[in-house]
């Protein structure tokens, strides 16, 4: 299989394969209209890729790109890390990534919040302190 990426990144994705024991017969490539910006290629045209493992069953959709080809190879290689993260039983960068933004979105706990109130509380009393002794009144 030929995709339009450089030849390094072709051996990676090619290395990458080799080391999980993944076949090219073992995906299942589906190509659907994507949705979104990109105007009347978008519309026009089957660029999502729907790749899937047969073996795992994990399914992958990719329309990052307006190209085809470019989402083929990317669709291979996001599929390939979920299928390396599950076998290893790591967390992988990916996961990690969304574990840190779900923290962050996360409400803090009550005793958090009364902390970071009271410690902004002490920052408007000095600049209180601060003032002329024109403008306090």
């Amino acid at each position: 299989m030929q995709l339009p990426i450089s030849p390094k990144k072709q051996l990676e994705l090619q290395a990458l394969m080799q080391r999980l024991g993944v076949q090219q017969s073992d995906f299942e490539e589906r190509f659907v209209r994507s949705s979104g910006p990109g105007g009347q290629n978008v519309n026009k045209v089957a660029t999502c890729v729907v790749l899937r493992h047969r073996p795992s069953g994990i399914e992958v959709r990719c329309q990052q790109e307006r190209s085809q080809a470019l989402n083929r190879f990317l669709a291979r290689r996001v599929l390939l890390r979920r299928l390396e993260s599950q076998r290893l039983g790591q967390l992988s960068e990916e996961a990690q990534r969304f574990a840190k933004i779900r923290r962050q979105k996360r409400r803090r706990s009550r005793r958090a919040k009364e902390k970071m109130l009271q410690v902004k509380r002490l920052q408007g009393e000095k600049k209180q302190l601060r003032k002329s002794v024109n403008q306090l009144d």
